[in-house]
């Protein structure tokens, strides 16, 4: 996920667009007088973010929030990304009112604190406004635990097919589909892999994370990363090897050890496609409009294995949640309805971010961000998404072991089958430890 903030970090810079300011109805409901106040009376709320100086996600938000309740003082309690986690640990630890609002940087950790009666359940308020969840497109639903929410999706990013149009244009090779299976895919990267050594271009790139193996086989919805058995991932792997092994992609190794960036690898042209998240999207548009890419570039909706529909994807939501001890629970509701409204919605599309609130309007501001590729809107059109990793209270540990025997399969030290028995045993192991 670290990989991923910077990603993110990099996706403000030159790009924050002017922002029509106006009083926008429909997220709020009376403002309450009671918790802290300020010295000069006002009451105020505070906020847990990361990165919120180079990142434009969470201020979003809080303008919606503030025309609203424009005598509400704001406090973000901001902390680096790689440090967030931890330092949200220790405020909830120790019982603090601080942070009233809670954005969740990994859907994991939302259950670890909702065992602890760290965040508070949300159905009583969601009740009370007649909250519309069908809004978010079953992901607040995919985020409820024992049928109870606990936090509402705020922004969301998925897995998209980018391509470099130059590349496909110089082989006559038509661009990729919206509607092509993994097979497809593969037959595709064969036929845009070129040259050799220094020159080579390969058909299309993985990066070194497990996602860009394992995503592919939980796309289905009938498996998750949290299993019984791992079998359900050979097909995937069986794909990955056989395409290493051919010279379509990059040495998964090789990667790894040079630490390779994806976005580099993409940007030099080095690869004719990548599978990545929707986030990369805003890093093209910032690299192109600053005149820093030399080729035409789009994306397509990512592939899909037999028997699903095509435009089903796996991805992630930031969720947002209210600590268990706020002395400001209904304040920090109502922030947390504006946060997760259309009108915050749209205001993050002006920034080409994402959220899974998809409108004609919404999705109208993303495409028409400056430098939009041309015949790509539709490619944004998400019929569903499965969580690239299930809310389970072993996620972590388990993530750690499957990825581990990630490794050794995808250098050749461990074969697919003894690779999935490990897989298979550990997981058994942590969840019999903590059932």
């Amino acid at each position: 996920r670290e990989q991923h903030m910077k990603a993110r970090k990099a996706m403000a810079m030159g790009l924050i667009a002017a922002m029509s300011v106006g009083m926008l109805a429909g997220c709020g409901g009376e403002k309450k007088e009671d918790g802290k106040e300020t010295a000069d009376g006002k009451q105020k709320l505070t906020i847990s973010t990361w990165d919120n100086d180079t990142s434009p996600q969470f201020k979003a938000a809080v303008e919606v929030f503030q025309e609203k309740y424009p005598d509400v003082e704001i406090e973000y309690i901001d902390t680096a990304a790689n440090e967030y986690n931890n330092k949200l640990t220790v405020m909830l630890a120790g019982g603090d009112p601080d942070p009233d609002v809670i954005f969740v940087k990994d859907m994991g950790t939302q259950l670890s604190m909702q065992q602890k009666g760290q965040i508070a359940c949300l159905d009583e308020y969601i009740e009370k406004d007649k909250l519309d969840l069908s809004v978010y497109n079953g992901t607040a639903e995919d985020l409820q635990i024992d049928g109870s929410s606990y936090t509402l999706p705020y922004r969301s990013d998925w897995y998209v097919l980018y391509y470099n149009k130059d590349l496909f244009d110089k082989a006559g090779v038509p661009y990729p589909s919206n509607d092509m299976t993994w097979d497809e895919y593969e037959e595709l990267a064969r036929k845009m892999t070129s040259g050799e050594g220094n020159d080579k271009i390969y058909g299309t790139h993985n990066h070194n994370w497990m996602a860009l193996v394992c995503n592919w086989a939980i796309q289905d919805g009938k498996n998750t990363l949290v299993s019984d058995d791992y079998s359900f991932l050979r097909p995937a792997y069986e794909q990955a090897l056989r395409m290493q092994e051919d010279g379509i992609i990059q040495d998964y190794a090789t990667i790894k050890t040079g630490n390779l960036h994806y976005s580099s690898v993409f940007e030099q042209q080095q690869c004719a496609m990548m599978p990545m998240g929707t986030w990369f999207i805003a890093n093209l548009l910032q690299a192109q409009n600053a005149g820093e890419l030399g080729f035409n570039w789009g994306f397509a909706t990512i592939p899909h294995p037999e028997g699903v529909e095509a435009g089903n994807s796996v991805g992630a939501v930031t969720p947002v949640a209210i600590n268990a001890n706020s002395d400001q629970k209904d304040l920090a509701w109502e922030f947390i309805k504006c946060a997760t409204s259309e009108e915050t919605a749209e205001k993050l599309a002006e920034q080409g971010i994402l959220t899974v609130i998809q409108n004609d309007t919404i999705m109208n501001k993303v495409t028409s961000v400056e430098g939009f590729p041309e015949g790509c809107a539709e490619a944004l059109e998400l019929k569903g998404m499965v969580f690239d990793r299930p809310l389970d209270k072993n996620i972590e540990k388990i993530r750690k072991a499957v990825e581990e025997e990630h490794d050794l399969i995808m250098i050749g030290e461990e074969s697919i089958d003894d690779g999935i028995k490990n897989m298979t045993e550990r997981v058994k192991e942590i969840r019999e430890a903590n059932p």
